[in-house]
């Protein structure tokens, strides 16, 4: 295992947006085989320290990987692009308009226990977050536009994060059926 090696190259994976999941999960499984630390649990020290060091990068790797959002940051860091997440905050008007009713709407619903409309806006809200990471993906692999994709980033950043109120919303109404 190399241990100067990217996330893509440790699993063998070209350092694209769109990757085969399946291809993800059997080379790190076949890693993970290689490098568990109880393969090395009767060795020595040092050979016990850099198997946890090459587990851990494989587990954080993987995690990178498996995730769209945090996979489009990572391959924008591998071509030198600053996402500049927390000082770059401005988005156009009509975006955080848009934020602003999805916010509301997802209040409403919790407050007024509407379970129905969490799913209704769970369900849009997926099908939102599916067509921005096909956008995305064209930026990425595409366009290889990547200032545009930092961008679309950003944005998903906040879709993301709306995504999980959506859940948590959906959450405390069946947690409060119990």
């Amino acid at each position: 295992m190399n241990p100067t090696a990217n996330h893509f190259e440790l699993f063998g994976l070209a350092p694209t947006f769109a990757i085969d999941a399946a291809a993800l999960d059997r080379a790190y499984h076949e890693l993970q085989g290689r490098v568990h630390p109880d393969k090395f649990a009767h060795l020595g020290d040092t050979e016990r320290r850099l198997s946890l060091q090459w587990a851990t990068q494989a587990n954080e790797a993987y995690h990178t990987l498996r995730r769209p959002l945090a996979r489009a940051k990572y391959l924008l860091h591998l071509r030198g692009i600053d996402l500049q997440a927390e000082s770059n905050t401005a988005m156009p008007t009509a975006f955080l308009m848009e934020q602003m009713e999805w916010r509301e709407a997802v209040e409403e619903a919790g407050q007024g226990g509407d379970h129905r409309e969490l799913e209704r806006l769970h369900h849009r809200m997926r099908q939102t977050l599916d067509e921005r990471y096909a956008a995305l993906a064209e930026l990425l692999d595409g366009q290889r536009d990547d200032l545009a994709a930092a961008e679309a980033v950003r944005k998903l950043m906040f879709l993301e994060r709306l995504a999980e109120e959506i859940d948590e919303s959906l959450g405390e109404f069946e947690d409060n059926q119990t």
